[in-house]
C-alpha cells in the first residue's frame, strides 16, 4: 500500500495491471474502494491532489439511508460521536419535516463536516489493502473488450499507462474520466452565486441548524459540533462569479439580512463563493468505465443529498463490480447499476430543483404554491412520510422483474434477527443475507465462510416471509412460505 505518490513506470511509460482503478478519494470513492478491497479485490485508488484531507468542506449532513450503510460497514457509530443529531428539518419557515418519524435505526440527521466522513473511510480502506496514488492526474483513457488503459501523469511529469479490468471515475463534477468516455453533462445554473464560509461565532444559535430566507437574502448555519460553523448564503441581488473576491463583511450582511443576526462571526478559517448546477449524464456505464457520485450527477444544496446520493452510488456499484470480478456473477450484473441508480439521481435532481425553486420564489404565484405545498406536508401524515422517505434516502426503491414479490426491490430496514444480531450486522461481511422463519427450510449451511452462498439468518419475530437481502440491503428476492426449492432457484438466480 502505497500513501504517497509512485510512479509504477517500468522504463517504457507502461503501469502495473489492475483489476479495478477508482479515480477520486473523496467519500464516493473511498467507499467503493473500500468495498471492492473487503471483498478481496485489488483497487488502486488515483487522486491529483496531495494527500491531505481537507478541513475546508461543503457537505456537512449525512441522512438515515447512508448512516444504514455505513451501519453495513462497522462505521456509523464512528461517525456518530463526530457530530449532532436532528430531528425537525425547517424550510421555507412554514414547512417542518419530523425526521423522529422515520423508519430507521437513524431517525434524524446527523451534522458533521464531510471531511469526518472522509477520514473513517480513508481509515477503512487503508486497513484493507487499498494502494494509494496521490498526486496522480487522469490524462487520458482508452478502452478494449478485455480493459481500459489510463494515461495517468504522476508527480515528477511523466505520465504512465496504467491497465485495468474495469474503472470507476469518482473524481467530481469535473471529472477527468467523464470527458474521457466522451460523456456530456447536460444541464443548468441553479444558483449562480452561494456563499460559503466556516466561521466562529461570539453567541450560540439556539438549534444545530438553523435556516431562513427574508426578502432577497437566504441563510444556513450550521454547528460543526467543535466550536466552528459552517455558513452558507445567498444574495438574490449580488451574483457575481465565483472568483470575485469575498470577505467576512459580505458573509455577516447576508446573515443579518436573513437571520436577523450574524451572531457575532469571526475568525473565517475559509471563505468560498461557488455556483450551483443541475446536471447529470445519460449513461453511468460506458463500457467498462463506470460514473458515480458527483462525476455523474449534481444538483443543488438544498436537502443536503449531494454526498449522501454519491456515497449510495458506491453501495450499489461495489457489490456487483466484486461479484463480476471474482467471478461470481455475468458482466450484465453491472448494467443494473446504470437501470436502479440512474433514477435515483434524476429524481434527487427534481426534489432538490423543486426546493430551491421553491426557496427562492418571489412572484405571488409562486408564493402561494409554496404555502399551499407547506400546509399539504405539515398536515398530511402520508405526503410527509412520502418527502421525508426521498430526502433521506429510505424510500427508493429498485426496479424488479415483473411477478416479482411485493418487496422485491425495496430497502430492508435493520430488523432484529433470532441470532441476536442486526440485519445491518449480518450485512458486514458483504455477503447476501438470508432471513426465512425459525422454522424454514434452507438447502445449505449458510453460516461457513463460502462468499458464494448467503448468510442464513431467521427472523426474531413470528413472521413468514422468506427474503433474500443483497449486500447494499435491498430485497433481491422474497416468497411468502418458501420451502427449500424455491429458495436454492432464488440463489441460483440472484446475480441475474
Amino acid at each position: 500500500m502505497h500513501d504517497t505518490a509512485t510512479s509504477t513506470d517500468n522504463g517504457n511509460g507502461t503501469g502495473s495491471t489492475h483489476p479495478v482503478i477508482v479515480v477520486g478519494s473523496g467519500p464516493t470513492g473511498l467507499l467503493l474502494a473500500g468495498d471492492l478491497a473487503a471483498a478481496g479485490v485489488p483497487v488502486t485508488l488515483l487522486e491529483r491532489r496531495p494527500h491531505k484531507i481537507s478541513n475546508l468542506s461543503r457537505a456537512f449532513g449525512v441522512h438515515a439511508r447512508t448512516l444504514e450503510q455505513l451501519d453495513a460497514r462497522g462505521l456509523a457509530d464512528d461517525l456518530l460521536a463526530t457530530g449532532s443529531t436532528i430531528t425537525r428539518l425547517r424550510l421555507f419557515r412554514r414547512l417542518s419535516l419530523d425526521l423522529s418519524t422515520l423508519p430507521s435505526r437513524f431517525p434524524f440527521l446527523l451534522i458533521t463536516p464531510q471531511y469526518e466522513v472522509e477520514r473513517l473511510l480513508e481509515r477503512r480502506a487503508r486497513e484493507l489493502g487499498v494502494e494509494f496514488l496521490f498526486e496522480n492526474e487522469v490524462v487520458g483513457l482508452r478502452q478494449d473488450d478485455s480493459g481500459v488503459d489510463v494515461d495517468v501523469r504522476g508527480p515528477d511529469g511523466a505520465v504512465v499507462t496504467h491497465r485495468a479490468a474495469y474503472v470507476v471515475g469518482a473524481d467530481g463534477h469535473r471529472s477527468a474520466v467523464r470527458q474521457a468516455v466522451a460523456q456530456p453533462f447536460p444541464g443548468v445554473s441553479v444558483i449562480k452565486s452561494l456563499l460559503l464560509a466556516d466561521v466562529r461565532l461570539a453567541e450560540r444559535p439556539e438549534s444545530v441548524l438553523t435556516v431562513n430566507g427574508a426578502g432577497d437574502a437566504f441563510a444556513m448555519i450550521a454547528s460543526f459540533g467543535d466550536g466552528w460553523y459552517r455558513v452558507m448564503g445567498w444574495n438574490r441581488r449580488h451574483e457575481v462569479p465565483d472568483d470575485a473576491p469575498l470577505d467576512l463583511d459580505e458573509v455577516r450582511e447576508v446573515t443579518r439580512r436573513a437571520l436577523g443576526t450574524d451572531y457575532g462571526m469571526h475568525d473565517a478559517r475559509w471563505l468560498s463563493r461557488f455556483h450551483s448546477d443541475e446536471r447529470q449524464v445519460p449513461e453511468y456505464r460506458v463500457g467498462r468505465v463506470f460514473l458515480a457520485g458527483d462525476a455523474a450527477h449534481v444538483h443543488s444544496p438544498a436537502g443536503g443529498q449531494g454526498m449522501n446520493t454519491g456515497l449510495q452510488d458506491a453501495a450499489n456499484l461495489s457489490w456487483k463490480l466484486a461479484a463480476v470480478v471474482k467471478g461470481l456473477a455475468p458482466d450484465s450484473l453491472l448494467d443494473t447499476y446504470q437501470s436502479e441508480r440512474h433514477p435515483v439521481g434524476k429524481a434527487v435532481l427534481r426534489s432538490s430543483g423543486g426546493l430551491v425553486r421553491l426557496a427562492r420564489a418571489q412572484n405571488p404565484a409562486l408564493r402561494a404554491v409554496r404555502a399551499l405545498v407547506s400546509a399539504v406536508v405539515n398536515a398530511a401524515r402520508p405526503v410527509q412520510a412520502k418527502a421525508l422517505a426521498q430526502v433521506t434516502g429510505i424510500g427508493y426503491r429498485y426496479p424488479a422483474p415483473r411477478g416479482s414479490h411485493r418487496l422485491a426491490g425495496t430497502r430492508v430496514p435493520d430488523v432484529a434477527l433470532d441470532s441476536g444480531r442486526r440485519l445491518y450486522e449480518a450485512l458486514r461481511g458483504g455477503r447476501f443475507v438470508l432471513i426465512t422463519p425459525r422454522s424454514g427450510q434452507v438447502p445449505y449451511d449458510g453460516r461457513g465462510d463460502r462468499e458464494d452462498l448467503p448468510v442464513v439468518e431467521h427472523w426474531a419475530s413470528d413472521r413468514r416471509t422468506t427474503v433474500l437481502v443483497r449486500p447494499d440491503g435491498y430485497v433481491a428476492w422474497a416468497a411468502d412460505d418458501a420451502d427449500a426449492a424455491a429458495i436454492e432457484r432464488a440463489l441460483t438466480l440472484r446475480y441475474s
